[in-house]
């Protein structure tokens, strides 16, 4: 029997989302699914857009399996929208043309932005904030602008804070002009409104709040807007972007004479479906029993349910959480549940804190017993566990919920049925469900819930739920310390330990093992500029760093000298090639910009070392828990596209922190502009020139779980770039667990991103001082490992094969140098085909 036909018209969040519940639910293969998507681009992060700047790769923002590249039952159209259904044949004709049947239709179109008809609002230097194109058209019309120009924003809620965002990012002076009398009118109240609006312009955002647009004029040099108030006041722009509200994009259903909604958006009724028994409507154009939602969770759940429905299902939408949090411009705003206290005799508990920057107000029930809802701005911890309360009876005085003093809420308070991650309507019940039968970490909940898998504000929650269930975490390094090894880094800063044996005798116990000794061997050298095989802490090195090379599969070293940013002299070159060709050794060019050598036997690295540093040359420590490598493309001064020089920084780069030890490796990359050539945003620290400075990505790697760097802070200069590197490398030296790579040590982090944020760019611990000395130290006490060796007789004597014979090459060294490269061979086990 050949599947059913079901056309899904757009393709955007709720879109993919039907698309993949229909596809996992339907194990008969009873649909097959033809996308129209108008778009060039298959569905993406809309609610991330603003993380599109900066970055400007549409990869960062594609949602997982958008392609459906192994799924034979789905056909995804990209550029090619619905023209017109005949609901009568139950056909859809395209914009190419095409015409095609339909078992069942799903409008998932979504909204557009709405244009207030303004003068002037049809201008090219006029924009919305919807859609990736848009963002590249406002991003061309800012690099065309001069330094610092301002950026008009027509609309002060929730998108038009994120486009003022975005044009900060893109190094504009933002303007927003909000009709109502504060900003985010829908979600915080006038008390909210006013703090709001202090730390937003705090950031360099100038508010004009109640008043409206009333023309936007050409300048008569052509050189930008003139944005007329209704007051009479007049902004000279660059460009405007308008963010004044969405409206459904209904106009398909309005054609084909489907009922539409007073509001706008196709009425359907909790099943999902229209007027027409064959064609259902989700997300924001979906007017469910008349009302119509614009946040992504009740877009998900429409979806759920029409993929239910269509597979024989009675699911029915079950209303919406209209609950929201987010940092706008780095400002914490939360708003849930009957924020304005709507409810007849409801009361208000509110707590302004004009010092600290804080307001919260939370709405109560006549007799202050049952949490109605609540407004939180400049400190949003507290919404994951409100949220949850909205509707049911309090765990204590309201008062002490929300002051810094009072009782705090756990999550052992919500009941069973108090839902936990909003985004995916998953239960505090599920979850411990889960827990229940055997899923006792984060990532093991997330696949057996959906929890924290979008969003990610829940995670919090998660780790309580966990800890709370009995499920044990333990942050023992090993069974020979009970400390976690950032504990022991404060541990051996504080005391100015020096030794393994004084620290493990002192606070942990036994003599040690493989696992702890490296761990305080790399503590040990990122507190202090001792050589690493200084006296006793040889000994508790890996075999890489006890030898200073890179141990291969037949015991031979690699040797790796330091190119800084890629650069290397003529003569360098030629010093390495004789070296290659006296000693035998193997060369390769690896993927961070080095030569590397390959073959030396242990006895020969001093001699190896020797003639690199008698070249100027240096260890790249390629052995190490450390910076590796700092890969630039040639920047400003040779490419015609370059805007920065990221030679020039690369080498500031990696001369300042090399030999620095951390608990993983560590890679640079700089980019001279946005084409990215030394694929920046694959490192640990990723640095990508604008016209205006540098942008600073962070935690990305590559390897076994590859991770893309995150935006940190933009269009940096030179001087505050270097401090915000330093205190973001010293930050992850003292907090990582062991062998933690910056991507995971993000993931893991509390608040994330933006908690990173707030310690490194706003000093919010107000350590910022201390970790910029602890770098200074480092970068004035830096001496290459292998000149260091060289120097000292008693280290160099660690060089040899046999102790006993230290004159004599190991005889089990054999390559095989018949085939077109030198391999090596593995005694008693035959040459492996190359």
């Amino acid at each position: 029997m050949s599947p059913k036909n079901v056309a899904v018209v757009g393709h955007g969040m709720v879109g993919h989302r039907f698309v993949e519940a229909l596809r996992a639910r339907d194990e008969a293969g009873e649909w097959k699914v033809t996308i129209l998507c108008d778009e060039p681009l298959p569905a993406y992060d809309r609610v991330g857009l603003s993380s599109y700047v900066g970055a400007w790769d549409p990869k960062e923002l594609a949602l997982a399996g958008n392609t459906y590249d192994d799924d034979a039952l789905v056909e995804l159209r990209l550029n090619e929208r619905a023209q017109s259904i005949d609901r009568h044949s139950r056909k859809v004709t395209t914009s190419t043309g095409d015409i095609f049947s339909y078992d069942a239709l799903v409008m998932a179109t979504g909204s557009y932005p709405f244009v207030p008809p303004i003068p002037g609002h049809d201008l090219p230097e006029c924009f919305v904030y919807r859609t990736l194109a848009d963002l590249d058209g406002i991003r061309t019309a800012a690099e065309a602008a001069e330094p610092g120009a301002v950026g008009v924003v027509v609309g002060g809620g929730l998108l038009g804070l994120e486009a003022a965002n975005a044009l900060k990012l893109l190094g504009m002076t933002p303007h927003v002009v909000e009709f109502a009398p504060r900003l985010m009118p829908l979600q915080v109240d006038e008390g909210g409104g006013a703090l709001l609006e202090r730390l937003v312009t705090d950031l360099g955002v100038t508010v004009h709040a109640g008043v409206g647009t009333a023309r936007i004029e050409k300048r008569e040099d052509g050189s930008g807007l003139d944005v007329h108030l209704a007051d009479g006041s007049i902004i000279d722009a660059a460009l405007l972007v308008f963010s004044a509200g969405v409206r459904p994009a209904d106009q398909l259903g309005r054609d084909a004479d489907l009922e539409i909604g007073e509001r706008g958006g196709i009425v359907t009724d909790l099943g999902g479906a229209s007027s027409d028994p064959y064609i259902y409507a989700i997300g924001e154009v979906a007017a469910v029993e008349g009302r119509c939602y614009g946040l992504v969770a009740p877009g998900y759940s429409t979806a759920e349910v029409v993929a239910d429905r269509l597979l024989g299902g009675a699911a029915e939408f079950p209303g919406a959480d209209l609950s929201t949090k987010l940092k706008l411009l780095g400002v914490d705003v939360a708003s849930f549940g009957d924020a304005h206290a709507a409810t007849p005799g409801a009361l208000e508990v509110v707590l302004s804190d004009a010092a600290k920057r804080t307001y919260a107000k939370l709405v109560v029930s006549d007799d202050a017993k049952i949490l109605l809802g609540g407004i939180l701005v400049g400190d949003a911890s507290a919404y994951s566990v409100l949220r949850p309360l909205v509707g049911r009876e309090l765990p204590g005085d309201p008062a002490s919920l929300i002051s810094p003093a009072g009782e705090k809420v756990g999550v052992g308070a919500l009941p069973d049925d108090a839902e936990i991650c909003s985004c995916n309507a998953v239960t505090k019940g599920a979850i411990c469900g889960a827990i229940a039968d055997g899923a006792c970490d984060i990532p093991a909940v997330k696949k057996c819930t959906s929890a924290g898998t979008t969003c990610g504000g829940c995670l919090p929650m998660i780790k309580q739920l966990l800890a709370s269930s009995g499920v044990v975490m333990s942050k023992a390094l090993c069974e020979h310390f009970e400390q976690s090894r950032a504990e022991l880094f404060q541990i051996v800063s504080a005391t100015q330990t020096r030794t393994f044996s004084a620290l493990i005798a002192k606070y942990g116990k036994g003599t040690g093992c493989d696992i702890c000794k490296p761990v305080v061997a790399s503590i040990l050298a990122s507190t202090d500029s001792d050589h690493i095989l200084h006296r006793k802490q040889a000994g508790l090195q890996d075999t890489n760093d006890h030898f200073l090379a890179n141990i291969q599969k037949n015991g031979t070293y690699s040797v790796v000298p330091r190119m800084p940013g890629g650069e290397v002299t003529p003569e360098q070159l030629i010093v390495i090639g004789e070296v290659a060709r006296d000693f035998g050794l193997y060369t390769k060019i690896t993927g961070g910009q080095r030569i590397d050598l390959f073959g030396a036997r242990v006895e020969q690295l001093p001699a190896i070392w020797q003639r690199l540093v008698d070249a100027g040359m240096e260890s790249g420590q390629a052995y190490g828990k450390s910076l590796r490598t700092v890969k630039s493309c040639v920047g400003s001064t040779w490419c015609r596209y370059g805007v920065q020089d990221s030679v020039g920084m690369a080498v500031d780069l990696e001369n300042r922190y090399r030999g620095l030890r951390s608990p993983h490796k560590l890679k640079f990359g700089v980019s001279g502009c946005a084409r990215e050539c030394a694929e920046a945003r694959g490192k640990d620290v990723g640095v990508i020139a604008t016209e205006h400075g540098w942008n600073l990505y962070v935690a990305g790697n590559g390897g076994q779980s590859p991770k893309h760097a995150v935006l940190l802070a933009g269009n940096l200069d030179d001087e505050t770039l270097i401090r915000y590197i330093d205190r973001y490398l010293m930050f992850y030296i003292r907090t990582a667990d062991r062998l933690q790579r910056t991507a995971p040590w993000l993931d893991a982090m509390e608040g994330g991103l933006e908690h990173l944020k707030a310690v490194i760019c706003d000093d919010s611990l107000g350590i910022a001082a201390e970790l910029e000395a602890a770098m200074e130290k480092h970068v004035i006490g830096y001496k290459d490992e292998w000149a260091g060796v060289l120097e000292d007789p008693e280290k160099l004597s660690r060089f040899v094969s046999f102790v006993n014979a230290p004159d004599e090459a190991d005889p089990t060294v054999v390559f095989d140098e018949t085939g077109p490269r030198k391999v090596p061979v593995l005694m008693g086990m035959p040459t492996m085909p190359v």
